[in-house]
């Protein structure tokens, strides 16, 4: 299923954040995105963005794209119909009255999919997308080395990157470790001549 997992145009890589905002980590992010012209997606925790709707705001205005990941960070295998669809309705509703654009976006929580999650995500018009690479940048032994070598090593033309601006359900003061691997990570981008930007510049299949 290419545009669940995340597979566009080969010569564009999309780059997406998890778990934000956070604003100790996320500014850090947004200085290095603006100072290398590179804008990403950003799936946004609905109960974290109205902590900060100043920070979601700037994210926004900044170009880049904002998504979410539900209210709150838990598994949707624990929720029924119902609190699926109010989990994902109040994240999108809530974020889309800060931005002042309704999201499109969703990435389940863990990444995990289920039957009521499709159908609520259907039903709110939102379109989930999972990744093709990830850095394991939440776990507690990473290093930016190890960030950047995992997701290199399955790099590939229409993949998209998860990576996370925040260590709300990470190991503390894992995102230091994705703010360090991120500028290779972006080299080695274009050192294969790869474009990278947010998931709406991906050509995501319909």
């Amino acid at each position: 299923m290419p545009r669940l997992a995340g597979r566009g145009r080969t010569d564009h890589i999309a780059l997406t954040f998890d778990d934000g905002p956070d604003p100790v980590s996320t500014p850090c992010f947004l200085r290095l995105l603006a100072a290398r012209e590179v804008t990403a997606t950003f799936f946004l925790l609905g109960a974290a963005a109205v902590r900060d709707p100043g920070l979601v705001r700037e994210m926004a205005a900044a170009g880049h794209e904002i998504a979410v990941h539900g209210w709150l960070h838990r598994p949707l295998v624990m929720r029924g119909p119902r609190a699926t669809r109010d989990d994902f309705a109040r994240a999108r509703d809530s974020v889309g009255a800060i931005t002042g654009r309704l999201p499109h976006l969703f990435r389940p929580p863990y990444g995990v999919m289920t039957t009521a999650a499709h159908v609520a995500a259907r039903r709110l018009a939102l379109t989930p997308v999972l990744w093709t690479c990830w850095g394991e940048d939440w776990r507690s032994r990473a290093t930016p080395q190890s960030v950047y070598r995992t997701v290199t090593n399955d790099l590939e033309g229409g993949g998209t990157i998860l990576l996370h601006d925040s260590d709300c359900t990470s190991a503390p003061g894992s995102w230091r470790n994705t703010l360090g691997a991120l500028p290779r990570i972006l080299d080695e981008c274009e050192e294969r001549e790869l474009s990278v930007g947010p998931l709406r510049e991906h050509g995501l299949p319909r």
